[in-house]
């Protein structure tokens, strides 16, 4: 449940999204399992999901993490020859000089694609490549780009409502990165998919927001290798898909998985469930909770967990009471909407199933897990224990 963890929310007194939303049946998985924290950002890493799902999945950021873009060019079949770095390109809106919204109202490929496609063709060439990705995610590789690894780049979800001269890319290699940034802003002002966006009373996309280089393609060892097991991996979201195909795990095509509230929620459980008959593993990755952190709206992230509960869990439990199979839910880190973006904190996890008896936990929040005293800090090592049946 990407980014479904956070912090206690004043304004509703002091509970966090986990706490306000009704979930009965991970309450239930965490009265019968075993409940508890996982630390899956290192001390000292950023906490991106890059890093955090590398952890989740069983592999230790510090060993095979090299930027996140790289994964996101592996997944969309993005080649990388020698000499080439990757960048990933948001299209964002900027309104008086701030951020207004780093993924421009949650824009849809049908309206992103012609306008990466029009930056292609007025800024790309045989320097730079801009590829169309998913929603407002996009990647741009620049041939010959070393000098820009060493760009300090902020992403544009850090940064809500803030003046962007105060985090466009700085220091060595920047100019070039600032360069497109700026340019890229004169392509798209009065673009007709941007005309018909104001038209409709829908967020335009101001310009291009370069961040999260990646100089290469880092070689996972295959999950099967690795944990005896084949699995599978459904998610709208380019960078799981990319650690996806590193991994060796089966990409599943299901129509309506979403990186937003629109997600199929229930499609995505059956279609998952349909894999487990040629399958011992299905990871499910859900993204909604965390776009509605980023975008500060508290009543969204309720009602994604919940939506995850009643359509995601309430089918596997179903399921694995019947077939004696075993449930692991998580977030990969918080999202709290206090700040709008990832922080570094331990995530509360629930293990249900065979070798794992009841911890004592009432309900599936941050606070329960904090006082099961069960704590996991290298949570790379959670999905062995998960595979292997015991903790």
């Amino acid at each position: 449940m990407d980014g479904a963890a956070g912090w206690p929310l004043p304004e509703r007194n002091n509970r966090t999204c986990l706490e306000l939303a009704r979930k009965p049946n991970l309450d239930s998985l965490a009265r019968e399992g075993v409940v508890g924290l996982v630390r899956t950002v290192p001390e000292g890493m950023e906490p991106s999901s890059a890093i955090a799902c590398l952890s989740v999945l069983g592999y230790d950021p510090k060993v095979y993490y090299r930027g996140r873009s790289g994964i996101e060019a592996r997944s969309l079949g993005i080649p990388l020859k020698k000499g080439e770095v990757t960048f990933r390109c948001n299209l964002v809106a900027v309104k008086d000089g701030r951020m207004w919204s780093y993924n421009c109202g949650d824009i849809k490929d049908t309206d992103s694609h012609p306008l990466i496609n029009a930056v292609q063709a007025r800024l790309g060439g045989e320097r730079f490549r801009f590829h169309p990705g998913v929603g407002y995610r996009h990647i741009l590789v620049i041939k010959d780009g070393k000098e820009a690894l060493g760009a300090h780049c902020t992403p544009p979800h850090d940064i809500p409502d803030k003046p962007i001269k105060d985090y466009l890319p700085k220091g060595p290699g920047s100019g070039i990165l600032r360069d497109l940034m700026m340019r890229s802003q004169d392509v798209l002002k009065d673009h007709p998919v941007n005309r018909a966006r104001q038209s409709r009373g829908e967020v335009p996309a101001s310009m291009i927001w370069l961040f999260w280089p990646s100089a290469e393609i880092p070689e996972l060892s295959p999950f099967q290798k690795r944990f005896g097991l084949r699995a599978a991996m459904t998610s709208g979201v380019d960078l799981l898909r990319g650690l996806a195909k590193m991994a060796g795990l089966t990409v599943l095509e299901i129509d309506g998985v979403t990186a937003g509230l629109d997600n199929d929620y229930a499609a995505q459980a059956e279609g998952a469930l349909k894999a487990l008959k040629d399958h011992d593993l299905v990871v499910v990755h859900v993204e909604s909770p965390d776009e509605s952190g980023h975008a500060g709206r508290i009543d969204d992230k309720i009602a994604s967990i919940e939506a995850i509960d009643r359509e995601v869990i309430g089918r596997f439990m179903s399921f694995a009471k019947k077939k004696d199979w075993r449930l692991l839910i998580m977030p990969d880190h918080p999202t709290p909407i206090a700040i709008r973006t990832h922080c570094p904190d331990p995530v509360p996890f629930v293990v249900w199933g065979e070798g794992f008896p009841a911890s004592g936990a009432r309900s599936y929040s941050e606070a329960d897990g904090e006082k099961s005293g069960v704590f996991v800090e290298a949570g790379h090592t959670l999905m062995d224990r998960f595979a292997g049946g015991w903790l």
